[in-house]
């Protein structure tokens, strides 16, 4: 399986920039007052990418050496990834509240941990950007 390794991670890249991109949209869009952002065909695209997005993630968690992720930095990417989906969820459905200022400080934070996520997977640290810009 190892010598699908760079195909199993270009999916696994183009499914992070597209998954986050979607997301971008559709809370900007959400938060505009726009409906088509809470429409069933963009709520089941989202899924779909998401779904490639995990499965490509857990073929490359079974194919590399453990000895990778022995500083921690894939455990602390994969609690921000919970936080992540319960942002988004707070600033894109019903449960974040009515309030408009609401839902963009849960929209707002959730982009941040999804920035502190990517900044994670490159830097291969748990403190991620943190680490980056400390040189």
């Amino acid at each position: 399986m190892i010598e699908f390794y760079p195909q199993i991670k270009w999916v696994h890249v183009a499914a992070i920039m597209a998954s986050g991109s979607l997301f971008a949209l559709r809370g900007a869009g959400a938060l505009a007052g726009m409906r088509w952002p809470l429409a069933a065909p963009v709520r089941y695209l989202s899924y779909s990418i998401d779904t490639v997005l995990l499965t490509a993630a857990l073929m490359l968690l079974t194919i590399l050496p453990g000895a990778l992720f022995a500083n921690g930095w894939l455990t602390v990417k994969l609690v921000l990834l919970v936080a992540y989906v319960v942002l988004g969820v707070l600033a894109l459905g019903r449960r974040g509240g009515r309030g408009r200022g609401r839902r963009a400080a849960f929209y707002v934070a959730a982009l941040l941990v999804y920035l502190q996520m990517y900044c994670i997977a490159r830097a291969h640290h748990p403190l991620g950007a943190f680490y980056l810009l400390s040189g």
